[in-house]
């Protein structure tokens, strides 16, 4: 009789593992498939986005024509997104003074307040967007985050990232929406 109990415990310890299992698949991802270029959008012109930043301004593709663009979807509670911070913020801060450069991260799927409390409680420097309707991420047509877009100063999409970015990665995007692949 006591074996039942036990096969109906390992039973659910099993389903429990394998339900976060792919939890866990489907938020991080194959890495191989992130490193891949997927977007229909790429080489086409990027949809223009208009999000209001945390500090109250509006941001659009347009107001940043004539720039590189690295556009980073991202919110507070994804893991993969705070995994990827660091390598941001070092991009960021190396090429935050370039005329031609301009990065902007668009919130989706999360509160204003807590993407607030992120941004201040982590120290991130670059405009932040705010994407309440989720109409910049379905024009983008982002699967999920994080996900980075580089765009050429004249608005084509030169390359994707998905998942957890890393310094190399947006060094990489950097220099296709420059054109220097």
């Amino acid at each position: 009789m006591t074996r039942h109990p036990l096969r109906l415990v390992a039973l659910a310890v099993g389903v429990a593992v394998a339900a976060l299992a792919v939890v866990l698949a489907l938020q991080v991802g194959d890495d191989q498939l992130q490193a891949q270029p997927r977007s229909e959008l790429l080489g086409d012109g990027a949809p223009d986005f208009v999000v209001t930043t945390l500090d109250g301004e509006k941001i659009s593709l347009e107001s940043l024509a004539g720039k590189a663009v690295i556009v980073n979807f991202w919110n507070s509670w994804c893991l993969p997104c705070k995994q990827e911070e660091p390598a941001l913020k070092e991009f960021y801060e190396r090429h935050r003074d370039e005329a031609d450069f301009a990065m902007v991260g668009i919130i989706r799927d999360d509160t204003k307040k807590a993407a607030g409390s992120a941004v201040d409680e982590r120290g991130i420097e670059w405009p932040m967007g705010w994407d309440p309707g989720g109409r910049a991420a379905l024009d983008f047509g982002t699967r999920g985050q994080p996900e980075t877009y580089a765009i050429t100063p004249d608005g084509l999409i030169a390359g994707t990232q998905y998942g957890p970015a890393s310094v190399e990665g947006l060094e990489t995007l950097l220099a296709a929406a420059r054109g220097q692949r």
